[in-house]
């Protein structure tokens, strides 16, 4: 097991460095993401709500938050959302096929290898997609506000869950600490949770 285990994470440090030579373009400026106060001269409450969403959807169709929400069973990698290298299947638990579980090389952190220090093989306890009724590859943001919404594609969360799990989860907090190679996503997600409550508040109206 341990020779398997050692061949993997050599597998996986061989394509990080394959990778390496792309990794500057992940460092790009980061986009700058608006806090509530910044749309609270939008008197009409429906529109200031369109705006709040509008607003967090910078980092809801970030590619960190996309590429673990996939329309298929592959996840996705990279500032363009390309197919997972080497390739990768959902499984039965959102967790990788037995004997390839993404758990193999995505350990408990984020992982920088000595030979590649611009960039790493990403990290999180829970590492795993994104359940398939969560997809948001190929959708458009008011199509990904109305599934937020619904109970039987949100995971059964009520607004204030879905609140939680945005402004809390520290999965979802990866994507502003994704590690070296990768764009972290816009802002904080500090910034992004009291978005998510600001339109909860003005009526969570969807573009």
């Amino acid at each position: 097991m341990l020779a398997i285990t050692s061949s993997v994470i050599s597998i996986a440090a061989s394509i990080v460095l394959i990778h390496a030579a792309t990794s500057a373009q992940a460092q790009q400026e980061r986009t700058e993401l608006r806090p509530p106060a910044a749309f609270s001269s939008i008197l009409d409450q429906h529109e200031r709500s369109l705006a709040l969403f509008r607003e967090a959807g910078k980092v809801i169709q970030h590619p960190r938050c996309i590429n673990c929400h996939p329309a298929s069973d592959h996840p996705l990698q990279g500032e363009d959302r390309h197919p997972h290298f080497p390739a990768a299947m959902r499984g039965p638990e959102d967790m990788g096929m037995p004997g390839n579980y993404c758990i193999a090389c995505h350990h408990e952190t984020n992982v920088t290898p000595l030979a590649a220090p611009h960039t790493s093989i990403p990290g999180h306890p829970r590492w795993q997609l994104a359940p398939r009724e969560m997809a948001w590859e190929n959708k458009a943001l008011g199509e990904i506000c109305e599934q937020l919404k619904d109970p039987e594609r949100n995971g059964h969360r009520t607004l204030a869950e879905l609140h939680e799990h945005m402004a809390e989860d520290d999965l979802v907090g990866w994507g502003w600490h994704p590690g070296a190679g990768r764009q972290p996503a816009p802002g904080t997600q500090q910034i992004l949770g009291a978005l998510v409550q600001a339109w909860i508040d003005t009526g969570a109206a969807c573009p």
